[in-house]
């Protein structure tokens, strides 16, 4: 993976991962796209990459997220990220599979783009406002639909907001919700990858993930610029997608969502 490589990842990650199109999704086409190796170091980078445009919901919503006064909607947050911490350990070589699969992907946002063409019909009468209305087992419900995303190129940020809609939060209630989930949600993924996860080094030997990423000031650099622009792109994304959802609702990213799809099948269908 070249630098400008990483800088394109970089704003595809912070484009996409708040929007419900796929983050990993659209970063697995993109490297497919480019040409870029599929070594241990581009999958790692693929995860890790997040934990630049998840911290730009901590910045942007930091009065609320650091406001400790708040114990509930922490314990709500703790809630609905178990399912994803435990479901991903228990399977994460098997989705560690399903990563290196364009096909995958192009299937399941083409189902996913069908779906959002009728959600905003199928929850049209939301009754929680405020997060402090949500009970535990609400955060719950979430948190397991939010595990559906663990298929590349379902969207962590669809599954978990179409999860909060069913639960009866409003649009807006719930893409916020799905920011602050991904921030621990996405941390226990990185911190696993680069911490407890055992990756195969460029001479074979088992490393760690962040032995990994400081093997050669090149992928340490690739990975910090691709994670800084992630952080700066996701920044705008944030704002510009509440502002879109307010306005329009679900079905333009679904259409999307159909069009990409088909295109990449298409695709993959002249190259097979």
């Amino acid at each position: 993976m070249t630098l400008f490589q990483s800088i394109i990842l970089g704003i595809v990650e912070g484009i996409t991962e708040f929007l419900p199109i796929s983050s990993t999704g659209h970063m697995i086409l993109a490297s497919y796209f480019m040409g870029i190796q599929d070594d241990n170091f581009t999958k790692l980078f693929e995860i890790c990459i997040q934990l630049g445009a998840i911290l730009s919901v901590v910045v942007l919503y930091w009065k609320k997220f650091f406001d400790f006064g708040k114990w509930q909607f922490y314990m709500k947050l703790a809630i609905a990220v178990v399912p994803a911490l435990v479901l991903g350990f228990l399977f994460n070589d098997a989705i560690e599979e399903l990563l290196e699969s364009p096909l995958t992907v192009a299937i399941t946002l083409v189902l996913g783009g069908i779906v959002l063409l009728f959600i905003d019909k199928a929850f049209k009468n939301p009754t929680i406002t405020d997060d402090s209305q949500m009970t535990p087992k609400q955060s719950l419900i979430i948190g397991l639909w939010q595990c559906i995303s663990m298929i590349p190129g379902v969207s962590r940020s669809a599954a978990s907001i179409i999860g909060g809609m069913q639960q009866k939060l409003t649009r807006n209630l719930a893409a916020e919700f799905s920011f602050f989930l991904a921030v621990p949600t996405m941390a226990a993924a990185t911190g696993y990858s680069l911490i407890l996860k055992n990756w195969k080094g460029t001479d074979g030997t088992e490393i760690k993930g962040y032995e990994l990423l400081t093997q050669n000031s090149d992928n340490l650099m690739i990975f910090g610029v691709g994670t800084l622009v992630a952080f700066v792109v996701a920044m705008i994304a944030i704002k510009s997608f509440i502002s879109f959802l307010q306005k329009y609702g679900f079905k333009a990213f679904g259409i999307y969502r159909i069009i990409a799809g088909l295109i990449m099948l298409f695709v993959l269908g002249l190259k097979s």
